[in-house]
């Protein structure tokens, strides 16, 4: 019930237009059902007593989150950041890269160039499980390095069984998603096929408890699992 493949986000050999395809479908859905939204409000009441915040987003996408947070407070500096060329290059043509509050870059979230104490908030959304698990620790340790906290928002690996249900019915449930959301006919076979290696590849609770405590002695983690089990959920490392 695990694997090493790789997405195609992850695949230097797929093409950019099937890689988009993934990333176009993932920012319609999130539009569609409030997960920006959510995310936003999440992680600007995380640095909620903190005049300017600067807040750095990792594995942004097209960036729809962190416009999101500029939108709510104005007095935020995000910097919007991706492992994929051509993810930063869409950011930087919009607004987000037209806005005098953000920078857009293309920034590696395990090896972040950024000093200690950089940012108020490190933020990465819906992309931890694409890291292995060495990885994983090597990233919570640096955003703990370069921010004060380190929110990632992403799905839980359930047990077993109720991990083998979701991915017999997840073919159907993208269907309807699919159909809620208006996905292009073209950005279904490849976001399913990406949705199925996340379920694959999605952290325990436990296993989210080992990486903190391989990442640092002082590292402390919590978790705020609520709602559908489909539904990614908060969890928030702090260095001491």
């Amino acid at each position: 019930m695990q694997t090493d493949r790789l997405e195609f986000t992850d695949r230097y050999a797929v093409s950019d237009v099937v890689k988009q395809r993934v990333v176009d479908a993932l920012d319609r859905i999130g539009n569609r059902f409030g997960v920006f939204e959510s995310n936003a409000r999440l992680a600007l009441e995380l640095v909620a007593g903190v005049e300017n915040p600067r807040i750095l987003e990792l594995g942004a996408g097209h960036g729809r989150l962190s416009a999101r947070i500029l939108e709510l407070r104005p007095d935020v500096r995000v910097t919007a950041t991706d492992l994929d060329p051509a993810s930063v290059a869409v950011m930087a043509a919009g607004p987000l890269g037209a806005d005098p509050r953000a920078t857009v870059r293309v920034t590696d979230g395990t090896a972040i160039e950024d000093p200690d104490g950089s940012y108020d908030l490190v933020v990465w959304a819906a992309g931890f499980h694409h890291l292995p698990p060495g990885v994983a620790a090597r990233a919570i340790a640096d955003a703990t390095r370069v921010g004060r906290r380190f929110l990632v928002v992403d799905g839980i690996r359930p047990s077993g069984p109720a991990l083998l249900a979701r991915i017999m019915l997840f073919p159907l449930m993208m269907l309807l998603i699919g159909v809620l959301a208006r996905l292009p006919l073209a950005t279904i076979p490849p976001t399913l096929h990406d949705g199925l290696i996340t379920r694959l590849r999605l952290y325990s609770v436990s296993a989210v408890e080992m990486l903190a405590a391989a990442a640092g002695s002082n590292i402390s983690v919590e978790f705020r699992i609520e709602g559908s089990p489909e539904r990614d959920h908060p969890v928030i490392f702090t260095r001491s």
